[in-house]
């Protein structure tokens, strides 16, 4: 049984068992990681996001966020990770092969530029999948139609002046990691008075937040051919854990 299959059928049981309770059924868990950067940072904007989800759809999400480091035992009862911050993102050897192991499980980490983590972020996405890069997702993908259909991603602050943009990486067609970029979709969902962005860039900002959580829970893969070459599947899960066996039997005969 392909993967896909696998978590569409979980998707239904999930919301077989919430059409019978009235219970919230879904947590966000936000990632606690190292390095220095401040993966705390908007703590106003997760809260507003799980509102409007709440108000907006009928997906059963709970008014709590969870916090958990890659090594935790409770990660995997997360299958939706976020993550944001300013400042430097640093992953042991461990915690890049259980992200790996969570990603391709069935798991999904949303990461939000918050001006600062972009460089380190790339270098630990590519040490983790050093045989999928990162790339462009096209305007036409699910993930900005899912809810309300929006051209692409929204830039809400000015940064460094370059254009947002949605990248990730994918499992085959199915996206596992959603990255935005040079946007702050964090910031954007925050309390109104927190970075005065206006009623207009907020909405936008929420509505991108909500379109994502949606398409989490009906993840249609991209059908269109504008976002240019496919990414190759993964075929082998340990090709990171090889890597550095290779390197260190390397290092320990120098």
């Amino acid at each position: 049984m392909s993967l896909r299959i696998i978590t569409m059928t979980l998707m239904v049981l999930f919301y077989a068992a919430a059409s019978k309770s009235a219970e919230c059924q879904f947590v966000i868990a936000r990632l606690k990681y190292s390095g220095g950067g401040d993966w705390y940072s908007d703590p106003s904007s997760l809260p507003n996001l799980i509102t409007a989800v709440r108000q907006r759809t009928d997906i059963p999400i709970c008014d709590s966020i969870a916090v958990v480091a890659l090594m935790d035992d409770r990660l995997f009862r997360h299958p939706f990770l976020y993550m944001t911050g300013h400042g430097n993102v640093s992953f042991t050897l461990q915690e890049r092969l259980r992200l790996r192991k969570y990603l391709l499980g069935g798991g999904f980490l949303w990461a939000d530029d918050c001006f600062g983590m972009d460089k380190s972020f790339r270098s630990e996405i590519a040490a983790i999948f050093p045989e999928n890069h990162l790339v462009e997702i096209s305007r036409r993908h699910p993930i900005y139609k899912s809810k309300y259909d929006m051209p692409g991603l929204p830039k809400i602050h000015e940064h460094n002046g370059d254009a947002a943009q949605g990248l990730g990486v994918f499992y085959g067609r199915r996206l596992i990691l959603f990255y935005s970029y040079s946007s702050d979709i964090g910031d954007g969902m925050e309390d109104p008075d927190v970075h005065n962005d206006g009623e207009q860039l907020r909405e936008q900002a929420l509505r991108m937040g909500v379109n994502i959580v949606s398409w989490f829970f009906d993840p249609k893969p991209d059908d269109s051919e504008a976002s240019g070459p496919q990414q190759k599947t993964i075929e082998k899960e340990n090709n990171i854990d090889k890597s550095n066996k290779k390197s260190k039997k390397a290092a320990s005969e120098d």
